[in-house]
């Protein structure tokens, strides 16, 4: 089960979503920039390496629709490599003024657990290099840290290379 901090009332839904699927998980807050929503500014607030903070990105294929690729903070989604692990020929971000509409998340809150549908998701392989990753818990100013392979498992996605060299 979870292990949050102590004196920490708070719980996202995306906590209460593994808790429900008995996923060990950890918690972490950390106070919220809103002049610097990036997450690298979450790993330093956090004090973890950079490679083990994820950010979610949605983006929108021209065939196959949305999907949702996880890739460390400090890296860049290859849109190629995305539109091949999506099997379509070309995907694009998806405008910033829709992720609310598609997600039911806002902006350095969005993560790829308990979004308003199941989409296509894809996790960089690069959080195989850790033991826990860190990604949204649905709210800004809060992280999960969990096991790569219980994330993906729990989402239901695929480990590919999705990052530009």
């Amino acid at each position: 089960m979870s292990k949050s901090a102590k004196n920490d009332k708070t719980k996202t839904n995306v906590m209460r979503l593994l808790d429900a699927a008995k996923i060990s998980y950890e918690s972490k807050e950390y106070p919220v920039d809103e002049h610097d929503l990036s997450g690298s500014h979450a790993a330093d607030m956090l004090g973890v390496d950079h490679g083990s903070v994820f950010k979610t990105l949605v983006l929108k294929g021209e065939r196959t629709g949305f999907l949702v690729c996880c890739i460390p903070v400090d890296g860049e989604v290859d849109l190629k490599k995305a539109a091949k692990a999506a099997g379509d020929k070309k995907v694009e971000m998806l405008p910033m003024k829709d992720l609310l509409a598609t997600t039911g998340y806002i902006r350095g809150g969005c993560s790829p657990i308990g979004m308003k549908k199941k989409f296509p998701t894809f996790i960089d392989e690069a959080a195989l290099n850790y033991e826990t990753i860190a990604v949204s818990a649905g709210q800004r100013g809060f992280q999960v840290l969990l096991s790569p392979q219980a994330l993906a498992d729990y989402v239901g996605a695929k480990l590919l290379d999705l990052q530009q060299n």
